[in-house]
């Protein structure tokens, strides 16, 4: 027959067992704390969002719209060719690159253009 040895000093009921512990790994960078917004936080952020994106859509139309109305358009008459308006309108470029910056601004395949047509003249 076996006996047990029962220690009374050790084994008080107030004692309490060791619990396990996650310990980080070494070099492992610690986690950032978690941040709850309350609901005026949330509110205040949706606001702010909501600002900032009204704030680039009229800066984004005033560019487009500042730049669009600064380009001068005229009106093709009976006989005139791209290389007649490139020479009057853009006296600073040569009538070669003349053509190819009116044929760019306006989205022309090739140097024809009728009477009554509206080109851009870019500068």
């Amino acid at each position: 027959m076996s006996a047990v040895a029962w220690d009374l000093d050790t084994a008080t009921p107030t004692a309490r067992r060791p619990h396990l512990r996650l310990v980080p790994e070494l070099g492992a960078p610690a986690s950032a704390p978690v941040v709850r917004l309350t609901r005026r936080g949330r509110l205040l952020r949706a606001a702010l969002v909501a600002v900032v994106m009204a704030a680039l859509a009229l800066g984004l139309v005033a560019y487009v719209g500042g730049s669009a109305t600064a380009q001068q358009q005229i009106t093709v008459e009976p006989g005139q060719t791209l290389s007649e308006i490139a020479a009057v309108q853009l006296p600073d470029a040569s009538i070669a690159d003349g053509v190819v910056r009116l044929q760019v601004a306006n989205n022309l395949t090739s140097a024809q253009v009728t009477a009554g047509q509206r080109l851009v003249i870019p500068r």
